[in-house]
């Protein structure tokens, strides 16, 4: 019996030799669009070919190289098969699948996964081993052995590290850097984190990117540089473990994209990718208005209060009121909602019916429903412990430590890269179906602290080293399986991740390819000015929060991380903008808002009736004009506090958009919109708009104290 399984599969893989070898891989396996096209290079495959178009630079982009049983095994393919028909995603792309038989070992594979888009040069792919055999990957020096790609860079001069996750303490958030590499870096063997790779040779401009999450310089991957000018993107820690089986090893997704054309030409490229074909849970996207209790409840607390004294039937009601009064869509409910962590079930004694008022006061204004959730949190006493016992996040073999969370029961952290990924994954779906829950804002999760070798990221076998790295590594490639879980049962589900905290998962492009991020809340505390020792505050109601009060200073904060915008829609980084008078105030937090931002927190029961009013104009014509704003690249003139300081979001194929001016000063102030522009215009006091003859907006405005223009195009 034993001898006719052999047999067996003698035959089953000398058919798939056959049938790999027997086909033309360039004939059979060419992809194009009127942008690029994607061919394999020989019959002996172990590299792939992106052809700019038309009649533009081509790059070779080499196969994979892993290390497997003890030997470093570049990824040499005998053939190619696509092995299904392409498909077409939610999204508009399409997915092609093609399969490969190792030229060293015919019981290995690989497989090839594409996602092209006919109107954007950025190509999606990831790779993913198969095999029959029980070939395991190995770490031979203690280190990983895995270099996902390679391509030669000889032809560029202009090279530009792309750099997502820096943790700056003067705002207390994560801001994008770029950093110019040059020849010394490549001679002396230099490497950058990334994530996104640039270069440029004055005509064509190429991108190299990869999907992965870390507070820099946490980094688990970068881009390794040779002397003969070839970038390697390269495993720096954690992206495997030794001893891991071969078969059904997948690698995290990459991009590469080709223009002819510069780097503003292609960071418009890569945004627009970004914003319509990364992911396929397109309600991600959508740059709804939302409302968080936290800002309240911080104030509450300050005030001599506890965090959950106004989290209760009576006052989210009266909120939900005003918060729809004012524009708002989504209203979050921030920690304190719930009666325990792990069950997520509704705290009956603040909302005795569940919710039941809740849900019917938003669906009868059209609003939906967002929750906060630390979801690595699980209470003692909740069934989801009880229940993943053996998935409780341990250091050295020692359990963490219960504590109370946010005036709630005891919790302890519970380990996402095991199998309560899914547990955790159905609790979100059951929120959705039984309290209509349509978003998700998950916080407080850092990438270190399990090193567990009884979990999903090593075994006994590894080091606890090596473990907490494979964690590190794993974690946000685990928060992307539970959102993609929920995403397909739940297709409108949103989910934010909170950044706002160093010593996180950090910005990167992988939760990005599901989700958004919370980029930025009060901004600094005291202590990060050195006026008081960490986590301490030098006010007597223990407010650590340096710019909470009205006028334009917090707002240079959240506008500092506009940044993102020029590669990153500025709708996939939420800010909060609070709605406190006076009135100048209250336009210089909406003019902010509009960019893209769009939240709000504060004690809106306290803003006058006047400035809901303001707010609801104000955002109405926002929304006519939001998803111009989505698509707009950034037209950006001065620095935050800068007088004055000028954002130009007009989307070229409409006209439609805004213009926003700030001042701190008196002063007077013109500005020619740099797109052409429609001639249906809506402004605020004190602004004057006139429509060039070649279709520009040529925009006037007189301050007379701290406050902002708002110029909507496209609406009156």
């Amino acid at each position: 019996m034993i001898k006719f399984k052999k047999y067996i599969a003698v035959f089953v893989y000398a058919a798939i030799v056959f049938l790999l070898t027997g086909c033309s891989s360039q004939n059979n396996t060419k992809m194009e669009t009127s942008l690029f096209s994607i061919s394999w290079n020989a019959s002996s495959i172990g590299s792939w070919n992106y052809s700019v178009k038309p009649a533009g630079k081509t790059i070779e982009l080499k196969l994979p190289v892993f290390e497997i049983d003890g030997k470093r095994t570049p990824v040499i393919l005998s053939g190619l098969i696509e092995t299904s028909q392409p498909t077409i995603l939610r999204n508009g792309i399409t997915e092609y699948i093609y399969e490969g038989m190792f030229q060293s070992d015919p019981t290995l594979r690989l497989q090839v996964k594409f996602r092209i888009a006919t109107d954007n040069p950025v190509v999606r792919f990831c790779y993913t081993l198969k095999t029959s055999g029980e070939q395991k990957l190995t770490r031979e020096s203690g280190k990983d052995d895995l270099t996902y790609l390679s391509y030669s860079m000889k032809d560029f001069s202009d090279i530009k590290e792309i750099n997502l996750s820096v943790f700056n303490e003067m705002i207390h958030s994560c801001n994008l850097g770029e950093t110019q590499i040059y020849e010394a870096d490549f001679a002396n063997s230099g490497s950058v984190a990334g994530p996104i790779l640039l270069a440029s040779n004055g005509q064509t401009t190429f991108l190299c990117a990869y999907e992965h999450d870390s507070m820099y310089p946490d980094n688990y991957l970068k881009f390794g540089f040779q002397p003969d000018m070839t970038v390697g993107l390269l495993a720096e820690k954690g992206n495997y473990f030794a001893g891991q089986s071969t078969d059904g090893f997948s690698t995290i997704w990459f991009e590469v994209a080709g223009i002819a054309g510069g780097e503003n030409e292609m960071a418009d490229k890569f945004r627009t990718f970004i914003h319509k074909y990364q992911t396929v849970n397109l309600e991600s996207r959508k740059p709804y208005i939302y409302y968080n209790t936290w800002g309240r409840q911080e104030r509450v607390k300050w005030a001599g209060g506890q965090y959950l004294t106004t989290m209760n039937l009576e006052y989210t009601l009266r909120e939900i009121d005003r918060a729809h009064d004012m524009g708002i869509e989504f209203y979050v409910l921030d920690a304190g909602w719930f009666d325990r962590t792990g069950d997520w079930g509704v705290n009956l004694k603040n909302f005795p019916d569940g919710f039941k008022q809740i849900s019917e006061r938003l669906n009868g204004y059209g609003m939906k429903l967002g929750v906060w959730m630390d979801p690595a949190k699980a209470a003692i006493t909740s069934q989801v412990f009880l229940k993943n016992k053996n998935s409780i996040k341990t250091w050295n073999g020692k359990p963490d430590t219960p504590s109370l969370v946010w005036e709630t029961e005891e919790s302890t952290d519970m380990c996402m890269v095991s199998s309560y990924w899914d547990t955790y994954a159905d609790v979100l779906i059951r929120l959705y179906n039984e309290l209509g829950i349509r978003y998700f804002y998950l916080d407080g999760v850092g990438q270190s602290g399990c090193n567990s070798q009884e979990h999903f990221h090593g075994t006994i076998e590894n080091t606890t080293e090596e473990s907490q790295q494979c964690y590190g590594f794993l974690l946000p490639v685990y928060l992307g399986k539970v959102m993609k879980k929920v995403c397909t049962t739940c297709p409108d589900a949103i989910f934010d991740f909170d950044v706002t905290e160093s010593r996180r998962i950090g910005v990167g492009l992988q939760f990005l390819a599901n989700g958004r991020y919370f980029i930025l809340n009060n901004g600094p505390y005291y202590y990060n000015f050195d006026l008081c020792p960490r986590g301490e505050s030098i006010l007597p109601n223990g407010c650590r929060n340096i710019f909470i009060q009205p006028g334009p200073a917090r707002t240079w904060f959240m506008r500092s991380v506009l940044d993102y915008d020029k590669w990153i829609p500025s709708n996939l980084f939420l800010a909060n903008y609070q709605p406190d008078d006076p009135r100048n105030s209250q336009i210089i937090n909406l003019a902010s808002l509009v960019l893209g931002q769009n939240s709000v927190w504060g004690e809106i029961l306290k803003t006058s009736p006047e400035g809901v009013a303001l707010f609801h104009e104000i955002l109405e014509k926002y929304k006519l004009v939001r998803d111009d704003v989505v698509a707009a690249s950034p037209v950006h003139f001065g620095k935050p506090g800068d007088t004055p300081e000028i954002y130009e979001k007009i989307n070229p194929a409409t006209g439609k958009g805004v213009v926003v001016i700030f001042a701190n000063s008196k002063g007077k102030f013109w500005y020619i919109t740099k797109h052409s522009v429609s001639e249906k215009i809506w402004h605020n006091e004190g602004v004057n708009v006139s429509i060039t003859p070649d279709k520009h907006a040529k925009i006037s405005v007189e301050f007379n104290e701290a406050s902002a223009a708002i110029v909507f195009l496209g609406t009156k």
